[in-house]
């Protein structure tokens, strides 16, 4: 049995080992990353196709015929045509769940930074501007304090769950956008984590940052698509939000003309919500167990139509 996995450098860029993926068949083949033109040529032999990013279409898994399972390393699945691979008998299976402790904490600290700002004022440290000042302490802008605060959570699967969790350990209200809407949107802080879907594409638009809470905080570790990167900046830059965090953006890798990227209050992050060596290990163990039990014929995170 030969396993391919077409772009494994995200997951394990050299830190980890493939040694138990490489046990459990006869040949393991691992490719950094692949262009879409080299995907039907690394693909042609394998009978187990690994990804997360490359589209796999109908025509490419008519292409492969010993193909008989896909197993994508990730929790979306967006990228396979599933309707594709059910009509031509092949199983796929997904990494549900793997990295809600990571993201969660992502989250929070994409919003400790834009409230305490310990990058900027370590910076202002590492420059010297604490040897020349007159008082003991200082502050290049003013820190905000959570305690007390509210914050508006959109999509409270296990991630927005556990940002929850957190968040109340900080002293702050949570508010549910799909018990009370006009609480969550209105809080002193939204965070976004629920999936893209075509319905709210973009949801974060104009008339939804006008219902917001002037001078409030977002937060995006969830899916660009979710956010009008035009609108937010202008927000941004009028004033009428105080910060945005996003880990993720509409085009990956991100665009030089991008008009969130180089503003003063608006922290970026190149999508590592998910990267901890322990939550890229578990995805590893997690494509392991999902081969073994589709071996046994059992249905281990095998995705439905």
């Amino acid at each position: 049995m030969r396993i391919v996995l077409l772009d494994g450098n995200t997951i394990n860029p050299g830190d980890l080992s493939w040694k138990q993926l490489e046990d459990i068949c006869d040949e393991f083949t691992v490719y950094e990353r692949t262009p879409a033109e080299l995907v039907a040529e690394r693909m042609a032999d394998c009978e187990i196709l690994m990804t997360s990013k490359c589209r796999i279409t109908r025509e490419l898994m008519e292409s492969c015929p010993k193909l008989k399972y896909i197993g994508v390393t990730a929790t979306g699945y967006d990228n396979i045509d599933v309707a594709a691979a059910a009509d031509l008998g092949i199983a796929v299976t997904n990494i549900p769940a793997y990295s809600t402790e990571a993201v969660a904490q992502h989250a929070i600290a994409l919003l400790l930074e834009l409230t305490n700002m310990t990058g900027m004022h370590s910076e202002s440290v590492r420059k010297g501007d604490w040897f020349t000042s007159p008082d003991f302490c200082y502050w290049k802008k003013p820190l905000y304090l959570l305690w007390g605060k509210s914050i508006g959570i959109i999509g409270y699967g296990s991630i927005g769950k556990r940002v929850a969790e957190i968040a109340r350990a900080l002293g702050m209200t949570v508010n549910i956008y799909s018990r009370d809407r006009e609480a969550a949107v209105t809080s002193d802080v939204v965070s976004l984590h629920c999936p893209l879907t075509e319905e709210n594409r973009k949801m974060i638009n104009r008339e939804f940052i006008e219902s917001m809470k002037p001078g409030a905080f977002l937060i995006n570790t969830a899916r660009g698509g979710l956010v009008d990167e035009e609108a937010l900046a202008e927000a941004l830059r009028s004033g009428k939000l105080a910060g945005a965090g996003v880990d993720v953006l509409s085009a990956e890798p991100a665009k030089a003309d991008n008009p969130l990227i180089g503003l003063d209050n608006c922290v970026v992050t190149p999508h590592i919500a998910w990267t901890p060596g322990d939550t890229r290990q578990k995805i590893i163990d997690i494509l392991e167990a999902n081969v073994l039990a589709w071996q046994e014929g059992k249905l281990l995170n095998r995705v439905e139509l």
